[in-house]
Formats: C-alpha cells, structure tokens, sequence
C-alpha cells in the first residue's frame, strides 16, 4: 500500500522543482547573458559591478574620439616626415596601452596606481620623442596633453590636482 502523504508531497515537490527549471529555462532565453535562474537570484551585486565595469571601460574607450594620430599623418603628405604611418602608431600604441591598462586595474584601483600608469605612458612618449626628431612640437603637445586630460577624467582623477594645474602629462613630459 502506497502512503498517499507521501506521495503527494513527493508530487508537489517534484512539481515545484520542475517549475523551477522551466522558469529558469525562460530567463535563460530572454537573457542576453545567458543567466539562470540561481544566478540571477544571487548575483545581483555581481550584475551591478559588471555594469559599472561595463560603464567605466566604455567612458576611457570613448576617449580615443579625440585621438589625434590620423590628423598628424595628414601632416606626412605636407611635408612632415616624422609623421609616418610607423611613428603615429608607436604613439598611438601608447595611449592605447594606457587605456587598457586602466580598464584592467578597474575603477577601484587607487589613485597610485593610476598615476603610475600615466607614468610609464608620459615616460614612453619622452622616449619616442627622443628618437623620433620633431614628433611633438607645440600643437602635438597641447594635443597629448588634452587627451591626457580627458583620459585622467575618464579614469575618475581630477587633471588639476596635477603638475600645477597643467593635468598629469606635466608631470613628467619633456615635450
């Protein structure tokens, strides 16, 4: 003889698991993130921090609109030779650098290790400058420094706490 409160109870419960699972089915579906249904139940404060990371990278990634490289190569066709494709890309490939180290050390890094970030980019547009004669004369300077400027922003710093007002590139920039 089958006990009927056992079965029962079994039945509602298999019933609820079972809802459940279709229930997180659905969301998985809907969801572009691929979530189920535990995960958004108990990730919701990893929801906002990847949000906000999400946010962070995009405000820094939007700072390469104000990139000034491709105008300088122009200035290769006027008669500019410093301005070649190579060059404007090693330089290019600093503030991208940059950028992408900032968005690895996430918005909660300190303000140290932003600083040091912006050391080591300065630094290599010094050298570049070195080796490279007439790579940044006074327009590519205000260049690098507003875009230096924008990046600080963009990081969460305040540019004129920095090299007496003149933002992070007056730091340490010989150019």
């Amino acid at each position: 003889m089958v006990n009927r409160k056992t079965t029962t109870g079994f039945n509602a419960i298999t019933l609820i698991m079972l809802s459940l699972t279709l229930y997180s089915c659905s969301l998985t579906t809907r969801n572009n993130y691929n979530m189920g249904f535990s995960n958004k139940l108990f990730s919701k404060k990893d929801n906002a921090n990847q949000s906000e990371n999400a946010g962070y990278r995009n405000k820094l990634l939007a700072t390469k609109a104000f990139y000034p490289f491709d105008r300088w190569r122009q200035n290769y066709n006027e008669g500019l030779p410093q301005y070649t494709a190579e060059n404007c890309n090693k330089i290019k490939k600093v503030f991208d650098d940059l950028i992408t180290s900032i968005i690895e050390k996430g918005a909660n890094a300190s303000e140290e290790q932003k600083k040091q970030l912006f050391k080591t980019a300065i630094l290599k547009t010094n050298q570049l400058n070195e080796e490279i004669d007439g790579l940044i004369e006074t327009g590519e300077r205000e260049d690098l420094c507003e875009l230096t400027d924008k990046i600080t922003l963009a990081c969460g710093l305040n540019p004129d706490k920095y090299g007496e007002g003149e933002g992070l590139a007056s730091e340490w920039r010989e150019w």
